[in-house]
């Protein structure tokens, strides 16, 4: 009898011993498929923010074309070099028109927060307002290089409207995570989100509006307008990356799209 009951006791230990290590083995296995869980929810969170900052690439691409044919929002005292003077001999006329314009500026600028838009097409685009052309070489960046349709000549360059690199997302949104509340941690982790865009005159095309107004009737109007090619990126760069340096992103997401814009 005692020797059975000694055998019993030897076998309820290791027993107790081995429901130990696989419950200790099953904790380790639980703690590591949500940390893991964990990691990729962070991950997809990522992706999902870097492809709404390339969308925001897309639509400051657009914006900018819409206002440049419009009329740029200049200052009209900072960028007073930059709008457009009478050359030399200029006339009267000329000289008195030219006035008469800054100050209709300043006027406008003063009450509108120091901004007005430069309305002038009597100097070519891109001095004046008018139609963005294919004028400016596209530089070598991470997010020209992650699109392979681009049309290069023999040379293999590029020309383009417009090419605007490595703005800050976090910057952008900054005023409203600060009035938030946002921690110093998440505006830092907002601040690697950057975005860049390239344009792409591609020349004419049909502009078609339609639509139905208030009265008891419809429009289908077709005019002639210009096509362009957008080009945006979101980028997420890595953590301790310098706030210029946008050479090697961790996340790249690139899109493009179409718009006709009238003329």
């Amino acid at each position: 009898m005692n020797k059975n009951r000694k055998s019993q006791k030897g076998f309820t230990l290791i027993l107790s011993l081995v429901l130990l290590l696989v419950m200790s083995l099953m904790g380790g296995a639980l703690i590591v498929i949500s940390s893991t869980d964990h990691q990729s929810n962070n991950t997809s969170d990522e992706y999902q923010q870097t492809f709404y900052v390339a969308e925001h690439a897309l639509i400051e691409a657009e914006k900018y074309l819409i206002n440049e044919m419009i009329g740029p929002w200049v200052d009209p005292i900072r960028d007073q070099a930059t709008l457009p003077t009478p050359g030399a001999g200029a006339s009267t006329e000329e000289l008195e028109a030219h006035t008469n314009y800054m100050d209709e500026l300043r006027a406008k600028a003063v009450a509108n927060g120091g901004f007005a838009r430069h309305t002038d097409a009597s100097a070519p685009w891109p001095i004046g307002r008018g139609i963005p052309i294919n004028i400016e070489t596209l530089r070598d960046t991470a997010c020209a290089n992650s699109f392979r349709n681009l049309v290069r000549d023999n040379s293999g360059n590029v020309l383009v409207a417009v090419q605007q690199e490595n703005w800050n997302f976090g910057e952008l949104i900054e005023p409203i995570l600060v009035s938030e509340g946002a921690s110093n941690a998440e505006i830092e982790h907002m601040q690697r989100y950057r975005w860049e865009y390239f344009a792409i005159n591609v020349g004419s095309s049909t502009f078609k509006g339609a639509g139905t107004s208030l009265k008891k009737t419809s429009t289908n109007v077709q005019r002639q307008g210009t096509a362009y090619k957008l080009y945006g990126c979101g980028y997420l760069m890595p953590k301790g990356t310098d706030l210029d340096d946008f050479d090697d992103p961790e996340i790249l997401i690139p899109l493009e799209s179409l718009v006709i814009l009238s003329s």
